[in-house]
């Protein structure tokens, strides 16, 4: 974030807490430059105050990284809630588990490592939210397993559906990549059984409604 807006906004993002604090510096010095996945306080906030609004008794999150956005998302849990946080890399196993414990919430995220396609055959329940931050190559493929997990009047989140600004390239960049993103907000937006909103936050987040 280096425009006067985005700074303004983040300015104006309320207080962050301490443990997301420790934990964006924890994540740097121990990711290097993959810690730009962290998502942030602006997209961090959004989401701990969209999750307080929808109350979600249950939110399943596919791609967890140090656990940041987890942390976010589990502040809208109901007393008796829980979060299902999906993640490939076991690397920072320890840091996502301090992170949680700093955060008061071990008891109520569950952490579940491998991937991604196969553990969310293995969810139990139906989810309130479900946000994907994952292999932006599978975010397709994670759409159509998680839809049957969502109740109506759900929410599916998904980050990152901008892509830096490549979706709306006069000639989108090839990769595999950016033609998953393209072919995912293509397929929402054609999908008749949600409503949804891709809202230009951060690399754009995509709020989707299940109907």
């Amino acid at each position: 974030m280096d425009s006067a807006l985005d700074n303004y906004i983040l300015e104006h993002a309320g207080n962050t807490p301490e443990v997301l604090k420790w934990l964006e510096g924890e994540t740097v010095k121990r990711a290097g430059h993959h810690s730009k996945m962290l998502a942030g306080p602006v997209l961090g906030r959004f989401l701990a105050e969209f999750s307080k609004l929808v109350a979600p008794k249950k939110i399943l999150e596919i791609g967890t990284f140090t656990g940041y956005s987890a942390i976010c998302l589990a502040q809208g849990l109901t007393n008796d809630g829980s979060l299902d946080a999906l993640e490939r890399d076991d690397r920072h196993i320890s840091l996502i588990k301090e992170a949680f414990e700093r955060a008061g919430l071990s008891s109520k995220i569950n952490l579940h490592f491998g991937d991604a396609k196969e553990l969310i055959t293995k969810m139990k329940g139906v989810y309130d939210i479900v946000f994907i931050d994952a292999n932006k190559r599978e975010y397709c493929t994670y759409y159509n397993l998680v839809f049957d997990l969502v109740k109506p009047g759900g929410y599916i989140l998904a980050d990152n559906v901008l892509w830096y600004g490549k979706v709306a390239e006069e000639t989108p960049s090839n990769d595999a990549q950016t033609q998953e993103i393209l072919k995912f907000n293509r397929m929402v937006k054609d999908d008749r059984r949600v409503s949804g909103f891709i809202l230009p936050l951060r690399d754009g987040l995509y709020i989707i409604k299940k109907l």
